[in-house]
């Protein structure tokens, strides 16, 4: 049935169409697409999110747009009406962040409004698309805009590499799920497949498509190696939607077709997900912590969060297998949980990232140092999202982290020994993955924000503008809010649970005070009450000092050893800070060490960290195809008697064969 809700995003979804085109065709007035067009997408996003927000129930629609025989079947239930809040939330403060941004795109500012606002639309209509034919549709476009938006500078070589792997990895991915689509019998649309029975093999072959395909763009290992590319070479503000929405989008796309289409879930299938989970999760942290470039280590934690989702996604297959629906409901709400908090807190770092680029022309981290004083504004924003990514209490990302935790607690009860004694190592594992995250973030935070500069230049850096002040403001915000009113979140999402597991948990048994997701005298926990007595404490402690201490100190010249000669090359660097995380899993490495000769008037030691899957698996396969391209460039010579010869052959061939 038709809705109000349904109506409102579908045209939220037009007009970022008619943004975009109305950006290009003002291309000459920058100031005008800066200070009109992207407030007015934000403003878009806004009515997106608060659409799917107030959304009642289910609510149908059918295009009058595509072919003669497959028109557009567009659907809203729980389950998209989630992704297309995290969409619209993300994008409020993601596109007012970018009216400040873009400042110095002047050349190419046109194109890239029409590609940001069609990127935007796409992804709109995959969490609308109720039918294979308009869900290809979508994606593609979305694959395509967001591959212009990479390639901005595609006059860099480095730049247009990046972009070509991108777009190689999505149309990889995009095959796996149009076989999947295929697997699932000839009606294209999703009520059809709901329908459709299939037995043990044929629904494995299918998932197993669908975890492919999706995997690809979710960057899952081995699949993930178009996003350490594509990340560093995209302009940030579209870093921030690729990795804070845009890959939520797969992961939209996996539950819809485990929990929904599919509707048949076997435990093993729980156990590979959760497997894959782990060793994304774990290689995506490792990698993070010995990253120079600071994009770039965003790039590996975004596959490190992207592990932790699959983790609880395969959690929730397991319990929902054996039919232990409520833990289900717990591991799932986890994992959505995780996605809405990640695309606040990675967009967040992305933009901060943005900013300190803008400001200095700098992404290397040892290039960078002592910006809280030059930017104090992001340096705070920074902190907020560092700490949140590292799942520290009140913040968000420790409330999505300590459910799943809550989810593994239970997995004893089991009815399979070798599940019970391997789950519980996979959340030691979890845990690893959790310290490594915060190591990362410790990292990434000192060495850019606090300290000394490293370079010169670093003293004529500048603070942001006001619109970008305003996204940072916003997505951090988010962080804070998620992180203290995790029962109104629960809330919502138990429709979610509902819909896809048949279960929920319900926040009400404690109160909105307490979180407590089995039962209180299980586990609970309160945000609020714990940023108060922290508050409380470090206010206790400042006050102490300034009553009992100041003025009843005596100043004196510190020990000077050293002291008249610090300068910023005392500070530990990005590579120092890796080298511990290096060297115990150099194993995961592969290492190319610079070592200076002890007669260097002026000695440098350089190291570069590079992916083993590369070599394990892209290279060559990259060799084998080039080889035979060129054997069938032999065979292709370009003259009309060699290509008669050929039919000559082959109908001699085939007479032979009938015969």
């Amino acid at each position: 049935m038709n809705g109000l809700a349904i109506d409102l995003i579908v045209f939220a979804a037009i007009f970022w169409i008619a943004l975009g085109l109305v950006g290009l065709a003002a291309r000459n007035n920058p100031v005008f697409v800066r200070w009109v067009i992207f407030p007015l997408g934000a403003l878009v996003g806004a009515l997106v999110a608060v659409s799917a927000f107030l959304a009642d129930a289910p609510e149908t629609a059918i295009s009058p747009l595509g072919l003669p025989d497959l028109p557009f079947h567009l659907r809203l239930d729980s389950l998209s009406s989630f992704f297309l809040l995290i969409l619209g939330s993300a994008t409020v403060g993601i596109s007012i962040f970018s009216a400040g941004y873009f400042r110095n795109e002047e050349k190419h500012l046109g194109t890239i409004c029409l590609q940001y606002h069609v990127f935007l639309a796409a992804m709109t209509f995959v969490l609308l698309a109720d039918d294979a034919f308009l869900f290809m549709v979508s994606w593609e476009a979305m694959a395509l805009s967001s591959y212009f938006l990479v390639t901005t500078d595609h006059k860099i070589p480095e730049i247009r590499s990046a972009g070509f792997l991108y777009l190689l990895m999505a149309h990889v991915g995009a095959i796996s799920i149009l076989l999947y689509f295929g697997t699932m019998g000839g009606d294209h649309s999703f009520d059809a497949m709901r329908k459709t029975h299939l037995s043990d093999v044929q629904a494995t072959f299918a998932f197993l498509l669908a975890v492919f395909g999706f995997g690809a763009k979710a960057g899952i290992l081995p699949l993930h190696v178009w996003l350490p590319e594509a990340h560093p070479a995209a302009p940030s503000p579209v870093s921030a939607l690729m990795s804070g929405v845009m890959l939520k989008t797969a992961v939209y796309g996996l539950l819809r077709v485990v929990f929904d289409l599919l509707h048949m879930e076997l435990w093993w299938w729980g156990v590979l997900i959760l497997a894959i989970g782990l060793a994304t999760a774990l290689f995506g942290a490792i990698f993070s912590a010995v990253q120079s470039d600071m994009k770039r280590l965003l790039a590996y934690s975004s596959v490190e969060n992207i592990g932790i989702i699959f983790v609880g996604l395969g959690l929730a297959v397991i319990f929902k297998a054996y039919s232990m629906n409520a833990l289900a409901a717990l591991a799932l709400v986890a994992t959505l949980y995780h996605c809405l908090n990640h695309a606040f807190f990675k967009s967040l770092l992305f933009l901060c990232t943005g900013s300190v680029l803008h400001a200095t022309g700098e992404r290397n981290l040892g290039k960078l140092g002592g910006l809280i004083h030059k930017m104090p504004w992001v340096a705070w924003t920074a902190l907020v999202g560092a700490l949140a990514i590292a799942g520290i209490p009140p913040l968000n990302g420790f409330v999505s982290e300590w459910l799943l935790l809550q989810a593994f607690l239970f997995t004893p009860g089991l009815p399979h020994s070798y599940l019970n004694m391997l789950i519980p190592v996979a959340a030691a594992a979890l845990v690893l993955t959790g310290a490594a995250a915060g190591y990362v973030m410790v990292k990434f935070y000192g060495i850019v924000f606090l300290g000394q500069p490293r370079e010169e230049t670093l003293h004529g850096a500048h603070s942001t503008g006001k619109w970008e002040r305003a996204g940072l403001l916003w997505l951090a915000l988010g962080c804070v809010f998620l992180g203290l009113a995790p029962f109104f979140v629960i809330r919502h999402l138990a429709e979610v649970s509902m819909l896809l597991v048949g279960a929920n948990i319900s926040p009400d048994k404690a109160g909105w005070l307490f979180l407590a997701p089995i039962s209180p005298e299980r586990a609970s926990y309160s945000p609020l009450l714990f940023m108060v007595v922290t508050l409380c404490a470090i206010g206790l402690a400042f006050l102490a000092v300034r009553r009992f201490y100041h003025g009843r100190m005596r100043r004196g010249s510190p020990w000077n050893c050293g002291y008249p000669i610090r300068t910023s090359r005392m500070q530990d660097t990005s590579e120092g800070f890796g080298q511990p995380i290096r060297q115990i899993f150099e194993p995961f490495f592969r290492i190319g060490r610079e070592l200076p000769s002890p007669f260097d008037s002026a000695p440098r030691y350089s190291a570069k960290t590079e992916d083993r899957f590369w070599y394990w698996i892209y290279l060559p396969f990259a060799r084998a195809v080039e080889y035979m391209a060129g054997i069938f460039g032999k065979i292709q010579q370009g003259r009309i008697l060699v290509y008669l010869l050929y039919n000559f052959v082959t109908l001699i061939a085939l007479l032979m064969f009938v015969q």
